[in-house]
């Protein structure tokens, strides 16, 4: 089993009605339910998929997976300059990473990512209020995860 974890962090939601909803694939759902269930167990209110979020998310994993490097600054970038560009008003904001053989499942990621201080904290930050994931794989199978954590101002 080959896998790598890295995470940033940047020192009720409200939903707006004209605000699009995130369609998620059943992989980020999956990601999502985990999350969630981690901060209910510390009676920390659910994370709210975010449509610029996940966007954001979506393209640091997929160029991620292109590169076959897990990195959170990639082609100059970090991951405060990515929400930036994408229009993401932040107050708060982290990013967890992960790096996956296709047999190892979505769960003993999560499990990976609570053992690990600084993806714990991330993922129960009682600061965030919203995240984005990101999935995708390279022609050899590999799959590269993104959780885009955030609060806006």
């Amino acid at each position: 089993m080959k896998y790598s974890l890295f995470a940033l962090v940047v020192c009720w939601p409200v939903v707006l009605a004209d605000e699009p909803q995130v369609e998620l694939s059943a992989q980020e759902k999956q990601i999502l339910e985990l999350t969630n269930a981690e901060r209910k167990k510390k009676d920390l209110p659910p994370l709210q998929p975010n449509v610029v979020l996940c966007k954001v998310a979506r393209a640091h994993a997929e160029n991620m997976a292109r590169q076959e490097k897990m990195e959170h600054v990639l082609d100059g970038k970090n991951p405060a300059e990515r929400l930036r560009d994408a229009g993401y008003p932040f107050a708060r904001m982290a990013e967890n990473l992960a790096q996956i053989d296709q047999r190892i499942a979505v769960d003993t990621m999560m499990k990976d990512w609570m053992g690990s201080q600084i993806h714990r904290d991330n993922i129960l930050n009682k600061d965030v209020t919203e995240i984005g994931i990101g999935v995708a794989r390279t022609k050899k199978g590999q799959i590269y995860c993104t959780q885009v954590f955030g609060k806006r101002k």
